[in-house]
């Protein structure tokens, strides 16, 4: 099924990154990098199916020129820790085609971005089956500017309205809602959500939504990136607390205070974010497990009371039984009205039976997949003498 990503972070001179470079190796293409003096050559890179520049309808004509733009942007930033673009990653639906998925990328950039006043350089990639990559993991680059675009090119001063977490959060609903609108226009089924399991949980348990609680009672899994897939096969990447998301009412003592959310990656990182993904995927299969069997003793249970109501349905009360005082005769409207309950219950309980063990099979063969991946990662790095084991 579609699964909902969409990320932005901004792209620091203070990191030791370059915006040319990030460019060309989104876009798969060549760019010369003044600042710096070099050449960015990816013209090698594989995966990169689209690669094209949006600016408002009255934006100056060298703004399309994907080596003209990022290199006049890295003139403008004098700082050394200047905040260069803004960068918003985004997992796009494998059920598409090609076709599909670039119409839903230009629509979303026109409509949240350029409206704006942004330029957006996007890259959409597929997945690379020899670098063994998820078949699913179509997913798509946008680099924005920081200033308004214009007749004259960009302006002086930065919007910092942009960086606002109103405006996270307003992106992150409308991608989801765009989704949605594109999955079904082309009639299918799945759909995507941009809020948390926890906050997606809460609402099924309240409007008693069964299955779809049981099916989001899960921790989620960890992101890997590209430096923690590594970690396998070398030596792991430098660990820090990082505060990601908007901000929210959190308890700290005794008062209530707006803070962001805090993501602990030292403790994910004994071993590598891959191995920490790993137990989460045994304990989300271990937690649906104990649900197959919750949901098996409920189904033998009302088998038993199935059976019990039948037998009253059948009975044929005399005139002796009618007089008995103990209570505990049952009539057979009654027990019709019973039988139909239990049956409509047996079917929920059997819908959530085989759907349980499907979310629990996904689970384990995702947790294969990345074993998979962290032998091969360990092989690869026996072969090149730098192996590194988690103690």
């Amino acid at each position: 099924m579609a699964s909902y990503h969409l990320s932005a972070q901004p792209v620091k001179r203070s990191e030791g990154r370059s915006v040319v470079a990030m460019a060309a190796y989104r876009a798969g293409v060549l760019l010369k990098d003044e600042r710096r003096g070099v050449n960015a050559d990816y013209r090698r890179r594989r995966g990169v199916v689209h690669a094209e520049i949006l600016a408002p309808d009255d934006a100056a004509e060298w703004l399309y020129d994907r080596e003209a733009l990022w290199n006049t942007i890295e003139r403008m930033e004098v700082r050394k820790d200047a905040q260069l673009a803004r960068e918003i990653n985004m997992a796009l639906p494998h059920e598409l085609t090609d076709a599909e998925r670039l119409e839903l990328v230009r629509a979303f950039v026109l409509e949240q971005f350029v409206s704006l006043g942004m330029v957006a350089d996007f890259a959409i990639h597929a997945p690379v089956p020899e670098k063994g990559d998820d078949p699913r993991n179509h997913h798509v680059h946008v680099l924005l500017t920081l200033r308004q675009a214009g007749g004259g090119g960009l302006r002086r001063v930065k919007t910092r309205e942009w960086n606002s977490d109103a405006m996270l959060i307003r992106w992150r609903k409308a991608w989801a809602d765009m989704q949605n609108e594109a999955l079904g226009r082309c009639d299918h089924p799945a759909r995507v959500d941009h809020r948390s399991l926890v906050v997606r949980h809460a609402e099924a348990v309240r409007l008693g939504r069964r299955r779809e609680a049981v099916a989001l009672a899960r921790v989620p899994e960890i992101h890997v990136g590209p430096k923690a897939k590594k970690a396998a096969g070398a030596r792991p990447p430098v660990s820090k607390v990082r505060k990601v998301g908007p901000k929210r009412k959190a308890k700290q003592g005794h008062l209530w205070a707006l803070a962001r959310r805090e993501l602990r990656y030292p403790d994910f990182d004994r071993g590598s974010r891959g191995e920490w993904t790993m137990q989460r995927l045994s304990q989300n299969a271990r937690t649906y497990e104990k649900a197959v069997a919750r949901a098996d003793l409920q189904m033998m249970r009302l088998r038993q009371r199935q059976v019990y109501y039948a037998k009253a349905s059948k009975r044929r009360i005399t005139r002796g039984d009618r007089s008995r005082a103990d209570g505990r005769m049952v009539s057979k409207s009654h027990a019709r009205k019973r039988l139909a309950e239990i049956a409509y219950w047996i079917n929920e309980l059997d819908l959530l039976f085989f759907a349980l063990l499907g979310l629990r099979e996904s689970q384990l063969v995702r947790r294969t997949v990345w074993s998979n991946r962290l032998t091969a990662s360990r092989m690869r790095g026996l072969t090149r003498g730098r192996v590194w084991m988690p103690g």
